[in-house]
């Protein structure tokens, strides 16, 4: 299995419990090893871990847009 890493910029008023609903829904797709926010130091930013041979990054910033229109994906 391959891995990548991608770091996603959402809006930082972007409530918790949007923020919990998506790390579920990303952990949700085939080929998602993790997805989760780091809730004390960067609440803004979600990271996740996935084969890049089972799903394409940007499979996952455009459910990531589904609750952020203007979320970005920042290079790891």
């Amino acid at each position: 299995m391959n891995t990548a890493d991608m770091l996603i910029h959402v809006h930082p008023e972007l409530d918790p419990q949007a923020r919990s609903n998506l790390e579920r829904r990303i952990m949700g797709v085939v080929g998602v090893d993790c997805a989760e926010f780091d809730h004390h130091a960067h609440p803004h930013s979600i990271v996740v871990k996935y084969d890049p041979d089972q799903v394409q990054g940007i499979q996952i910033l455009d459910i990531v847009r589904t609750v952020d229109p203007v979320a970005t994906r920042v290079g790891m």
